[in-house]
């Protein structure tokens, strides 16, 4: 049995053009082309598209997809390894989920009750979050200065300190997502307020003027961890916050 283009593209979700472009590399070529000169496709290529579709799910290149599919693997065994690191993601963001339905329910019953959200355990804000050291390191070598002085900042700080720190990190980055989320453009009064209480936040470890503020700001972007860590609350919130905090850095500190 052979399916159209159309009929792939409707079942599949990839659109023809994309169908066409696999192709013309020659990472998905059709079963054979109609007299028409529609692309006609049999069920090898559906497992084909399938394994493809899974790769990019796993942030592989066309080029690295190819060289897989190409090689003489063990299809079957590299499915399997799709499938292990896929279930792995499965949980860890059902962990996430959790952490972050756990934090909403609190915030939301300490907003009824009018009163400051208690968090019995704080490190369940940051549960299927991974360590940062590394993260720490980076930060370390490109401002040894601000590092030193966060760190002395750090080290005065008692357990209830950082449980307080940890609610008030976790409740902002909600109320950002929310913003993000409602199409709140990021020089929005509510939003440049916010951004002035993660500043003052910030200036309670180390004091950035615009240029390092700024600086944080794309870290934020650049560095994969930090960008991870943010857009696990919402897809896009890195991105969202840092244009938020250029223009707090370009009206406020400049």
């Amino acid at each position: 049995m052979a399916w159209s283009i159309a009929d792939v593209a409707r079942m599949s979700g990839v659109t023809s053009r994309t169908l066409r472009h696999y192709d013309e590399i020659g990472l998905l070529p059709p079963a054979w082309i109609g007299s028409n000169g529609h692309r006609y496709y049999e069920e090898a290529d559906l497992l084909r598209l399938q394994q493809i579709l899974l790769m990019r799910e796993l942030d592989l290149g066309l080029r690295e997809i190819q060289a897989v599919l190409n090689s003489q693997v063990d299809r079957v065994a590299v499915l399997r390894e799709h499938r292990q690191r896929l279930l792995a993601e499965r949980d860890r963001l059902s962990t996430l989920a959790r952490t972050v339905d756990r934090t909403i329910a609190e915030l939301e019953e300490a907003e009824e009750n009018n009163d400051m959200a208690k968090i019995n355990r704080p490190e369940n804000l940051f549960e299927g979050f991974e360590p940062s050291a590394e993260e720490n390191e980076k930060v370390r070598e490109r401002w040894p200065k601000a590092w030193e002085q966060a760190q002395r900042a750090v080290e005065t700080m008692t357990d209830e300190d950082t449980e307080q720190w940890q609610r008030e990190v976790t409740a902002q980055m909600i109320r950002f997502a929310e913003f993000m989320v409602a199409g709140t453009p990021v020089d929005d009064p509510q939003v440049q307020a916010e951004i002035d209480d993660h500043y003052r936040n910030v200036c309670r470890f180390w004091t950035p003027n615009a240029v390092a503020y700024k600086g944080l700001a794309q870290t934020y972007v650049d560095e994969p961890q930090m960008r991870a860590n943010y857009d696990k609350i919402a897809n896009g919130l890195a991105v969202y916050l840092r244009d938020a905090m250029l223009v707090y850095a370009d009206a406020r500190l400049s």
